[in-house]
């Protein structure tokens, strides 16, 4: 039986409970402590979960700690990587990685120069939908990969968030948002990608929140919020990837991927299980059955397979060179919308290790 790792908290805000209830499920995570800048946030977490609260310094200066869970806002990702990483201990955080390759490229120097980890979400991959995918696609049902089609188009979050002004700054947007799910989806499902040529606007200056407790509030839009760009992996592939926050209904699929056998749809990246559908030479859509197991929502599966790779010597699949490789194909997308230019990646991520099939609830290998 694996040891379990001793995980420390900082950033309790909305997406932390989702974390922390399915960190139930892998005895390899073991929560010792909480924190946020805001101590009434901390405070609640510590009384919903049985988690001790403590500042953040407090929480970083502990020697029995060692893996930080990074659940703070974008702005703040790489800072807080960074100061785990000084204090001697892993980190895995939220996405995106970083506001830009600057910050994320710091990050993934300081992790290698300490012989430590660090790593990121989504983990919605390991979710058995997409696993299905990978599994469809590493059998050679669809052949040669030659395109595909990503679209997450809707309104925004202004309509449901306590407090959405972060979509709308630096690190927002659709892209920085959304964009890590469908990415990811796609570098695991194909590889990694070689460039980039993208345009990018947004249609609104201010948006009306219509949420409590700020209903009503105007907040000033500060990045694009539609970007439409075209990716060639280094398989050969070309994607069509388009991501709104300017869109009030489409009908698009969430990820399709052609090849010169068949097509193949995939379930919405920004969950664990959903429907994978394949048409061959019939021009019908049948449903495959799935693969792998952990349909439900499964945030932390990233944590505790990072945590299970820290135990065993093995790599972890949500890995910091991953999470830098999406972060530069969205930063190339503002890049080649103001140059008008294809943006040549210079990273090239293996693609993460599948999970087994038949794997029990709570195991990753």
């Amino acid at each position: 039986m694996i040891e379990p790792v001793s995980i420390g908290l900082i950033g309790c805000g909305v997406i932390s409970p989702a974390y922390l209830k399915a960190a139930s499920t892998f005895n390899v995570l073991n929560f010792a402590a909480c924190a946020d800048i805001d101590a009434e946030a901390s405070a609640r977490c510590s009384e919903n979960f049985d988690i001790p609260s403590m500042t953040v310094n407090e929480l970083l200066a502990r020697d029995d700690i060692e893996v930080i869970l990074n659940l703070t806002i974008p702005s703040a990702h790489a800072n807080v990587n960074l100061a785990a990483l000084q204090s001697g201990k892993h980190a895995y955080c939220e996405k995106p990685f970083a506001l830009n390759t600057v910050e994320g490229k710091r990050v993934i120097e300081t992790a290698h120069e300490r012989a430590l980890r660090v790593g990121c979400a989504p983990d919605t991959f390991l979710g058995g939908g997409h696993q299905t995918v990978r599994n469809a696609l590493d059998e050679g049902t669809v052949g040669i990969p030659i395109a595909g089609t990503a679209f997450m188009m809707n309104h925004g979050h202004e309509s449901w968030h306590p407090n959405p002004a972060f979509y709308y700054q630096e690190g927002g947007g659709p892209l920085f948002d959304m964009g890590p799910y469908y990415l990811t989806a796609l570098v695991n499902a194909l590889g990694p990608v070689r460039r980039v040529a993208a345009l990018t606007a947004r249609a609104f200056d201010t948006r009306t929140i219509g949420s409590e407790p700020r209903r009503g509030e105007q907040i000033d839009v500060e990045v694009d919020t539609h970007t439409a760009g075209t990716l060639e992996f280094m398989n050969g592939a070309i994607v069509t990837v388009v991501m709104s926050f300017d869109v009030w209904l489409h009908s698009n699929r969430f990820i399709e991927i052609h090849g010169t056998n068949a097509s193949l749809s995939s379930p919405d990246p920004n969950g664990f299980g959903g429907s994978v559908r394949v048409s061959r030479k019939d021009r019908t859509w049948d449903e495959l059955p799935l693969t792998h197991g952990y349909l439900e929502n499964m945030r932390s599966i990233g944590l505790a397979d990072m945590c299970v790779g820290i135990r065993t010597g093995r790599s972890h699949r949500c890995s910091g060179e991953l999470a830098y490789h999406v972060l530069e194909i969205m930063e190339a997308f503002g890049h080649s919308s103001a140059t008008g230019e294809h943006i040549e990646l210079t990273t090239t991520p293996d693609r993460p290790d599948p999970l087994p099939t038949g794997l029990a609830i709570g195991e990753l290998d």
